[in-house]
């Protein structure tokens, strides 16, 4: 399913549900109804504002439809994140199997998760007309387990490469940085959807490990799809666009809707990221072997796009 990624960012926003919708009114003055969005279509709600305030049953509403509810702090990173308890019919069953994987099975699909993110990060660096042997290169070096921190390595050489040597990854930074905050909250919130959609324990990792972390596996499975974000944020700047505005923020939350390629054809990226955790959970079962990553390459809308567009 394709839904809605519906983003609250102005503040004195009240939230609500009638009628199957979620409407959103203002706080001030006539207290006028804004809009509405019927709560089947919504894949996820980003509260990226001060002063909201929403009611229990919309709560409740989104979460028996599995759409995360993601808090944001100043920085536009997810703080905390609204999930439902029940996101499968045999939810139990898949987290059984989930928690009895062996470790070995963990580093064979982390070392699978590490190469499609190399390649991925190799295509969007072509796309911006970058060099992409550096992390090619590192493709066939990661084994089981990525041992020796493959995925360390390829980011190292991968920012300077895409965003010039000046550039360093702060997740408290502005411009650059904020933008790809925003566009990983964006990511994370339809990953956290798709792994509770598909039965499995967002906190029961395949590599992450931090004890706080209640997503490990969350940020596992997003690795492939982060370089969709960093290229997008990358043609924005080049587009004179070097700070998170309404414009930026639809323009990050539409790669979701954007078709990548895979085995069975072009599919879009939210799609491939169901796919992906449902082959996961298929391979805890023993019902598969592989997981269905997308193939090598960017969306097609991204890849086609120039500086000049």
């Amino acid at each position: 399913m394709i839904g809605r990624i519906v983003e609250i960012a102005d503040d004195r926003r009240h939230l609500f549900v009638n009628r199957g919708f979620l409407v959103v009114r203002d706080t001030e003055g006539e207290r006028k109804e804004l809009g509405q969005v019927p709560l089947d279509d919504i894949a996820a709600v980003i509260a990226n504002a001060h002063g909201l305030t929403y009611t229990n049953n919309l709560l409740v509403a989104l979460a028996e439809r599995g759409a995360p509810f993601v808090l944001c702090g100043p920085n536009h990173n997810a703080m905390g994140m609204l999930l439902p308890i029940d996101g499968h019919h045999v939810q139990a069953k898949r987290i059984e199997a989930q928690i009895a994987a062996s470790l070995p099975v963990h580093k064979r699909l982390w070392a699978a998760v590490v190469k499609s993110k190399l390649e991925q990060q190799a295509a969007a660096l072509e796309a911006a007309a970058a060099p992409t042997a550096p992390l090619l290169a590192l493709v066939s070096k990661v084994k089981s387990g990525d041992p020796e921190n493959i995925e360390g390595q390829g980011a190292r050489r991968y920012w300077g490469l895409l965003f010039g040597n000046t550039f360093r990854r702060d997740q408290n930074g502005d411009g650059v940085n904020a933008l790809l905050n925003y566009g990983y909250t964006i990511l994370r919130s339809a990953t956290a959807r798709a792994v509770v959609a598909a039965g499995l324990h967002p906190s029961i990792g395949l590599h992450h490990s931090n004890d706080s972390n209640a997503m490990r596996l969350v940020d596992d499975l997003m690795e492939p799809f982060r370089p969709v974000v960093d290229l997008k944020v990358w043609q924005l700047l080049a587009q004179g666009e070097a700070h998170v505005t309404p414009e930026t923020k639809r323009a990050l939350v539409r790669v979701l809707y954007d078709d990548m390629q895979t085995s069975v054809g072009v599919t879009p990226v939210m799609v491939c990221m169901q796919k992906l955790a449902i082959s996961l959970a298929q391979v805890y079962l023993g019902e598969r072997t592989k997981l269905d990553l997308p193939l090598q390459g960017l969306p097609l809308a991204l890849a086609g796009s120039s500086e000049s567009d």
